[in-house]
């Protein structure tokens, strides 16, 4: 099986899944919403011209497009589990396994990022639309690989969906800007090290609010996003090729 045919397959199974079309069409303009009517709540923030609402629209397109892609990277793993592991047996590459898991998560992120941007810029001009959608992919790609990762550490639905519920909310409060998160330490090479600067989704963040508000593209996150991608594309091959090939689970 190529890795096309497998993605094809994939996808035609997700299409198959109303709840999945349902997820990717709506869950990204009601979590933007929720997000704009919430943060608009909060007093101006003297740090930042750009109302509240703005910024909490532009947190919950980050927020929706992330977590779609981590669910559905968890479930894809979880979901066939079981046939990915006969299938490495019959002598199909664990790699070529995950490749069509990957495409697949992939996919999904970048319609989920379309709807997204869609919907912030019927409240929002946007500046730069091309980088826009690609800060939304890149966040997409990290959280569809963490969930890849979950999904082949934890093998079960209900526990694999809590763990990504709580990656995702502390990620997005401490990468939003909106709540003021203290708290750095020191390393010998690095340097000064924040809490924001290890959220995996506040260099997507920053990239998407910089090109939505500046029209500009944050080069030092991009390349710390790239990282992200990288460093769990990494793991997740590790994880996916040990849980189908040697029967590991948790």
């Amino acid at each position: 099986m190529s890795v096309q045919t497998g993605t094809r397959v994939r996808l035609a199974e997700l299409l198959r899944q109303p709840l999945t079309l349902l997820a990717l069409f709506v869950l990204p303009p009601v979590v933007i919403e929720v997000y704009g009517v919430a943060a608009g709540s909060f007093p101006q923030l003297p740090t930042s011209a750009s109302e509240p609402a703005t910024l909490g629209r532009l947190t919950g397109a980050v927020f929706a497009v992330a977590f779609l892609a981590a669910l559905v990277g968890l479930f894809q793993i979880v979901s066939a589990r079981d046939g990915d592991r006969r299938l490495a047996i019959a002598g199909l590459a664990p790699t070529t396994l995950l490749a069509t898991r990957l495409a697949t998560t992939l996919l999904v992120g970048i319609g989920g990022a379309v709807v997204a941007l869609l919907t912030i810029s019927l409240r929002v001009d946007v500046a730069a639309p091309a980088i826009a959608a690609g800060a939304l992919v890149l966040a997409g790609s990290i959280y569809g690989l963490l969930g890849i990762v979950v999904g082949a550490v934890l093998p079960r639905e209900l526990d694999g969906s809590l763990v990504l519920v709580f990656l995702a909310d502390f990620d997005t409060v401490v990468s939003s800007g909106l709540v003021p998160v203290a708290g750095s330490v020191s390393l010998p090479v690095v340097g000064e090290v924040t809490v924001t600067d290890v959220a995996p989704l506040a260099h997507p963040h920053e990239l998407f609010r910089t090109a939505v508000l500046d029209g500009t593209l944050a080069d030092g996150h991009l390349v710390a996003a790239l990282g992200w991608v990288a460093a769990l594309l990494a793991v997740a091959v590790l994880a996916y090729t040990h849980s189908t090939g040697a029967g590991w689970s948790a």
